[in-house]
């Protein structure tokens, strides 16, 4: 990755990762990501404002060279996760007067992590500020956004903010700046919804401490930069509100064709009422697409047979996932077939405790539907119809 200049003083120095396809053995990245360093130098001191991953390291200190740059002063640290701190250990021995800035959680972290010195930290907290003459570089803790040190920096006299991890998206560019907005609205919200929406009251609360200030340039660690702030922080805004829309989520798995038949009525039945429907087959699925799919979702049906007592361990997966990142929907209920029995209601119900949504009541035939299950269905459909036309949450 080349080095960029972003506005006087200002650099961009990170990588492109073009071929990176999972992050942390977990999330998918269809489109690769980039791990994105800014260096900022004042008429005193040089900053570094995160690292990247260090698996580039080497590409990393190539991009320091090529920019000239034979003193860093100071490392701001926002956020203590390899992908943006693990190249501090060469960092910290190519320039030994280097001080690292970070808040008092991210300098345990960086101990455990990386083995810092602690000698070598600078424990800073939000209204804090550091000079390099002509330059200031402001910190605010955010912490929750996505752990627990997390904090931003902010640059008054370009009117630059870099938030980390928050406002990002694992996108693979050559555009410094974002350049265009259907795609990047895509990854930067499948990357909100899988990293950031656990997160969202943290997160409503810092968009009005933004909202307050003056921003020209959005500068994340993670995809293109945006020099249209608001573009983002409205799709935040939205993300982040209480607000859903009309539509109902299935993620189903079927093994003889009798839950996937039951989804097929139950979709048909909601588009008749003028419910927008999405069932979505995890069999071989991207669980990033299915995580954006829940940010918006005022309804999920989890859909799914018994395999001897309990669900699909496709489901429990899925479950544990809508869990874990915990979407505004407001209905959810589960459907499916059985054998001999079993407790997948129970299971599902089990799995999901921080949905708050209200479960609303299931359907699960023996064997495969008949008109007992499409009656059930029928009755199903119209409950979600009446939910969603009183509920003044949800977008129409």
């Amino acid at each position: 990755m080349v080095v960029r200049n972003i506005v006087d003083g200002i650099y961009s120095v990170g990588v492109i990762d073009w071929d990176r396809r999972l992050f942390d053995d977990l999330v998918p990245l269809p489109e690769g990501t980039t791990y994105n360093s800014y260096l900022v130098r004042g008429s005193t001191k040089t900053a570094l404002i995160d690292t990247v991953d260090p698996k580039y390291e080497e590409e990393f200190i190539t991009n320091l060279v090529k920019l000239g740059c034979d003193r860093i002063d100071a490392i701001i640290v926002n956020h203590a996760e390899q992908d943006h701190s693990g190249s501090i250990p060469i960092i910290l021995e190519l320039f030994p007067a280097a001080k690292i800035y970070c808040t008092e959680k991210c300098s345990d972290l960086l101990f455990s992590l990386l083995d810092v010195p602690k000698e070598r930290i600078i424990v800073v907290k939000s209204g804090e500020n550091l000079d390099l003459g002509g330059i200031t570089l402001e910190f605010i803790e955010t912490p929750w956004v996505h752990w627990p040190e997390t904090m931003v920096t902010y640059c008054p006299e370009r009117k630059i903010l870099f938030p980390c991890d928050l406002f990002g998206s694992h996108h693979a560019t050559s555009s410094l700046f974002m350049d265009d907005p259907c795609r990047t609205e895509v990854l930067a919200k499948r990357y909100y919804a899988e990293i950031m929406m656990p997160f969202r009251s943290s997160i409503k609360e810092y968009l009005g401490i933004f909202s307050k200030m003056d921003i020209k340039i959005i500068a994340p660690s993670h995809g293109p930069l945006h020099n249209n702030p608001s573009w983002i922080i409205d799709k935040y805004a939205d993300w982040t509100s209480d607000k859903v829309k009309n539509y109902v989520l299935i993620p189903y798995v079927t093994m003889h064709g009798s839950t996937e038949r039951m989804v097929r009525i139950l979709a048909g039945l909601l588009i008749e009422r003028g419910i927008n429907v999405r069932p979505f087959n995890l069999t071989g699925s991207d669980s990033g697409l299915l995580a954006y799919e829940l940010v918006d979702a005022a309804t999920v049906i989890f859909a799914t047979p018994t395999v001897l007592f309990g669900p699909h361990p496709e489901m429990v997966t899925t479950a544990y996932l809508a869990n874990l990142i915990k979407p505004k929907t407001r209905y959810a209920t589960v459907i499916g077939s059985f054998g001999w029995g079993g407790k997948t209601i129970d299971t599902i119900k089990g799995l999901i405790p921080h949905v708050k949504a209200e479960l609303l009541t299931p359907v699960y035939v023996k064997g495969a539907p008949g008109e007992e299950a499409y009656n059930e269905l029928t009755i199903l459909a119209d409950t979600i119809a009446e939910k969603h036309a009183q509920d003044t949450n949800i977008i129409r």
